[in-house]
């Protein structure tokens, strides 16, 4: 299986939908996927694709080939402060997990922030989210001090509003 990178497009948004929907079925009611997708509105790819990423795979499906999008990063790069980036939602298909495709958008996404002179790059999660905390750690971002700790892990109490609790994370680049 191999992906190829590419800058995001605002005709992406219909497919990143449909994939938020489908790809956190696991872990997720379909309520909550498709509340979950409502993080996604359309703006974000028609203000900042070319900050956001797109990984397409070719996936065999009946005996055919289609070109697909496999996993996604939107992230933007600040606008109030010129040396801060952030990543706001990622997504790896689940036959994707695991292969470093996310590994991949992550480093794609630094390369890009260092040469537009940014110089570090932020991201929050649920702290509910072990996988997210786990692959944020390893690609080397730390994490910020909380309001109170949870499971050992400093937490940002109503971050996104009453009950929304959030870690924080940031690499220096």
């Amino acid at each position: 299986m191999s992906t190829e990178l590419r800058r995001a497009r605002v005709s992406d948004h219909p497919a990143i939908i449909e994939r938020v929907q489908t790809w956190w079925g696991d872990t997720h009611s379909p309520e909550q996927s498709r509340e979950l997708s409502l993080l996604l509105p359309k703006l974000f790819l028609q203000f900042f694709s070319h900050t956001s990423l797109v990984a397409e795979w070719d996936r065999e499906r009946g005996g055919e080939r289609d070109r697909e999008i496999g996993a996604f990063l939107v992230g933007l790069h600040s606008t109030d402060n010129d040396s801060d980036a952030y990543i706001h939602f990622v997504g790896v298909a689940p036959a994707l997990r695991g292969r470093g495709v996310g590994r991949d958008l992550y480093t794609e996404f630094f390369r890009r922030a260092a040469a537009a002179g940014r110089k570090e790059v932020r991201s929050v999660t649920s702290p509910r989210n072990t996988r997210s905390i786990a692959f944020h750690r390893a690609m080397g971002f730390s994490l910020e001090p909380g309001d109170r700790e949870v499971d050992g892990l400093p937490v940002h109490s109503d971050y996104d509003g009453p009950g929304h609790d959030r870690v924080c994370f940031h690499r220096t680049l």
